[in-house]
This record gives C-alpha cells, sequence and structure tokens, in this order.
C-alpha cells in the first residue's frame, strides 16, 4: 500500500550548502537521506513530497554543520499481508517468476503460480502441463502478498501468490470470467 507520512526530523545542512536557499538545502539533504531508503516501519521510500516546516537552525560546537528542525512530507509504499497487487512478470526462472508491483520486485514460487504441474522451457517460460496455460516475460498478473521480509534492510524480499480465486495472469482472469458467465446463465 502506498503512503504519504508526515515526519519531524534534524536535517544537517553542511557549509557547503549555506549558499542555497535554506528550505532547498533541506530539501537536498532530505532526498540524499532518504535515497533508496527502507525500514520495517517506513517501508520503502519513493521520494519526498514537500517540506511543510523548517525551524531556526542551530550549530553544534566542532561540526561546523547547520542542523534544522524539519516537517516534511513523503511516500512510501509499505507491502502489507494478504493484499492484492497490480504488476508485469519482469523475470522467469527455473524456480518462479518476479513480479514487479512498482516499488519492488516480489517473488511467485513456481508452486505458486498455477494450480497444475507446471514445466520450465529454456525460452523462459512457465507452462501449466494440464491446463497449458503460460507465463512469460511481461504478462500482467494480480497476485496476493503472502509473505514480507526485512531480513535485509536495503533488499526487501515479497513473496506472492497467484493460486486463489481472481489472481493470475489477466488472460486467465478473463477466461475464467467468461466461464463463471456461461455457466450462470445456463442455470
Amino acid at each position: 500500500m502506498f503512503y504519504e507520512i508526515e515526519i519531524s526530523s534534524h536535517v544537517r545542512v553542511p557549509p557547503n550548502l549555506f549558499n542555497v536557499d535554506v528550505e532547498e538545502a533541506v530539501l537536498k539533504r532530505l532526498n540524499e537521506q532518504f535515497d533508496n531508503y527502507v525500514s520495517k516501519e517506513l517501508g520503502i521510500v519513493i521520494g519526498i513530497t514537500g517540506i511543510t516546516e523548517v525551524g531556526d537552525g542551530i550549530i553544534i560546537p566542532g561540526d561546523g554543520a547547520a542542523y534544522y528542525e524539519a516537517v516534511f512530507k513523503l511516500i512510501s509504499y509499505k507491502p502489507e499481508m494478504q493484499e492484492v497487487v497490480l504488476g508485469s512478470v519482469s523475470e522467469i526462472t527455473d524456480f518462479g517468476a518476479f513480479l514487479d508491483i512498482g516499488a519492488v520486485d516480489g517473488m511467485i514460487h513456481v508452486s505458486q503460480t498455477m494450480d497444475d504441474y507446471v514445466t520450465f522451457s529454456k525460452s523462459n517460460v512457465l507452462t501449466g502441463k494440464e491446463s497449458k496455460k503460460v507465463l512469460k516475460v511481461k504478462d500482467k498478473c494480480r497476485a496476493r502478498i503472502i509473505a514480507i521480509s526485512y531480513k535485509e534492510l536495503g533488499n526487501p524480499k515479497i513473496g506472492l501468490t497467484m493460486r486463489q480465486p481472481f489472481l493470475g495472469k489477466e488472460e486467465w482472469l478473463e477466461a475464467d470470467l467468461k466461464k463463471n458467465v456461461k455457466e450462470v446463465k445456463e442455470k
């Protein structure tokens, strides 16, 4: 889920930025500080959307930099358990598929791609043995988050499944919907 979060923090502005407008210098430092920032509390920070307030600066003896109390807003993606996500397949491997869900890629283990025995071909395609369903790079899919790990903070892991109702490749979902509509009309 994407969030806009308001945060208050002290921002260190080094002397080389003293010639720049204070708000601009604080924004530059915040963008540097939160570039590729990942935490369990905030999730994956996408970017700073704006500064609400910058307080008076103070200089700490022996440092030379100015510290400003700043209130700012940022956009963050924090994956949540059971969240349904949309994305496109970015890579297929022998153990599963990676789904680009925006801020990060999620991994769908081969056993979670479809309700079928799945084979991997050297042309990077996953195929269902009985259903003949095919999953390849750039396919648009709907999946559910079933695991989240921040063990490596710089590289969070998101586990996904497509083996639940109304999940999977878009074409599969459309075919299932048409089949269900047809069955309802026949009753």
